[in-house]
């Protein structure tokens, strides 16, 4: 077994340890495993018992939000080889895929990430054969210089870029940045941008059910999640077609077949269920291609 020295993951910041012991009650690839090595040496142990339904509704969200990018990547045809994740965080999406099929994933962050993640990636993957090539490189994804090198190093042919919660830390003028420096790479390289962060701004009233086991909310008030996302689904559209990019297909999310929905149906009551129902789309998953 890793020495303490070897778990030593003081480095994740609150918001991104509570975001891996959420995704630990869901079945995504490495994600309870995650999840047990920074809660070393306490036993991490998923609390199925909890009632809470905001709590539940957060983890069945970035469920489906990781099972989106999948459904779009796996409808590909033929299936990419090229992969460079931006921003990826502390989701194992290139190691469950390096595992599966002959890919060559770059997975990236900034590099204080990276190297906390490198260590993890070593303790995860210790007894895991790999069909394809995965690999962690340190990126600033508004680093455009780094960015082109990274994909310069990257075999000959379409190359996808996939990314899931970076969208919504930047402003508008560095949004566009990203866009247009993507649809560069896709025109020269061909190939796809999937991203899971289109999300809509909407002014969310409390709701006391809601509220309850929500451990992520003051998380984004402080880091003004809220005032980055776009104002409606067109403006997102826009942006994307300013930068010579435009809508290839969107996600179809199946929450009844997530491995959280049971537990948060287990938490709801009916009027919250009905609220929600009434409260439209806030979210979409794309995957874009050049004009």
């Amino acid at each position: 077994m890793p020495t303490q020295d070897t778990r030593n993951y003081n480095t994740i910041s609150p918001s991104a340890r509570s975001l891996l012991l959420l995704k630990g009650h869901t079945t995504i690839p490495y994600a309870r495993e995650a999840a047990a090595l920074i809660q070393y040496p306490e036993p991490y142990e998923p609390d199925f018992s909890n009632r809470y339904p905001g709590f539940w509704i957060r983890v069945m969200h970035f469920e489906a939000r990781y099972q989106s990018i999948n459904n779009l990547l796996n409808d590909l045809s033929p299936q990419p080889v090229n992969i460079l994740e931006i921003s990826s965080g502390f989701s194992f999406r290139g190691l469950a895929l390096a595992t599966e099929r002959e890919v060559n994933y770059v997975d990236t962050d900034l590099p204080d990430l990276i190297a906390t993640k490198q260590k993890m990636i070593d303790a995860l993957a210790t007894d895991t054969a790999l069909r394809g090539h995965y690999e962690l490189r340190p990126l600033n994804a508004l680093d455009t210089t780094a960015f082109q090198a990274i994909v310069d190093s990257m075999p000959p042919g379409p190359i996808l870029i996939v990314n899931e919660g970076l969208l919504m830390y930047l402003g508008k003028e560095e949004k566009q940045q990203l866009c247009q420096f993507i649809s560069k790479i896709l025109r020269e390289r061909g190939g796809y941008w999937i991203t899971a962060d289109i999300y809509i701004r909407r002014s969310m009233p409390d709701d006391p059910e809601l509220d309850q086991g929500d451990t992520l909310k003051e998380f984004l008030k402080q880091h003004r999640v809220q005032e980055n996302m776009f104002e409606t689904f067109d403006e997102a559209t826009q942006l994307f077609a300013d930068a010579g990019l435009v809508l290839d297909k969107e996600a179809e999310p199946d929450y009844a077949n997530l491995s959280a929905a049971p537990h948060f149906m287990a938490s709801a009551t009916p009027e919250l269920l009905g609220r929600l129902r009434g409260g439209g789309k806030i979210h979409a998953t794309w995957r874009l291609k050049p004009m």
